[in-house]
């Protein structure tokens, strides 16, 4: 089963959800980034367990799902920067906007299904405790393997007007933002961003991302 990378994976891909949109506000948890975490799952398993054979057959109601329950609680813009570093300055607005829809919908397309696959019993959220005027915070997970092996996901979050928000995902140490930037940067500097935006059209991912499914998934 690959929900651990679906929700791992679809928290990045709010990163794509038209960075330029208003922000919307975030509902539950408060103060508390852990339970912004714990209520966005908990959303998606109600969903989820309406009626998941529909789910399974319409990839569409997938993607309702994610951005109404992952999206308002994803620091979208802040992710985006990120992962294009310096070349962000460079891009245009046209440029940064196709990015960030090529890099959602190429996730969607890689891992959208399998989110039909996710369950309770095998995730585990650790309380996250931070401080009154803490703007950064990480909540840990833990998510059990079909082998019983655990696999630590931590959700990196910012605190902002909107309330905890997440802009990166750690899966067994390895960061999603890193990742991407590291594999993008030498391609955007040789070729320049449209190609990349046509690579992650195409549903590529780089190769980190591809090694780490490959640990979770099982």
């Amino acid at each position: 089963m690959r929900y651990l990378m679906v929700m791992a994976t679809l928290w990045l891909a709010c990163t794509a959800a038209l960075a330029q949109a208003p922000a919307t506000p975030a509902s539950g948890g408060g103060d508390d980034p852990s339970a912004v975490v714990q209520s966005s799952a908990q959303s998606i398993l109600t969903a989820l367990d309406k009626d998941r054979d529909a789910y399974r057959k319409d990839p569409a109601k997938v993607a309702q799902l994610v951005n109404q329950y992952l999206l308002p609680h994803f620091d979208t813009e802040f992710a985006a920067r990120l992962v294009l570093g310096l070349h962000w300055r460079d891009a245009t607005p046209e440029q940064r906007k196709r990015f960030v829809d090529a890099f959602y919908h190429s996730l969607l397309s890689n891992y959208g299904s399998a989110i039909t696959e996710f369950t309770a019993d095998r995730l585990k959220i650790f309380p996250t405790k931070v401080e009154g005027d803490a703007t950064r915070a990480t909540v840990r997970t833990e998510i059990r393997r079909d082998t019983g092996d655990r696999i630590s996901v931590n959700y990196y979050m910012r605190k902002t007007p909107e309330g905890w928000k997440a802009w990166d995902v750690v899966i067994d140490g390895i960061s999603y933002v890193n990742s991407y930037r590291e594999d993008f940067g030498p391609q955007i500097e040789s070729q320049g961003l449209d190609a990349v935006i046509k690579r992650l059209d195409s549903g590529e991912k780089p190769e980190s991302i591809g090694k780490t499914t490959g640990k979770v998934s099982s």
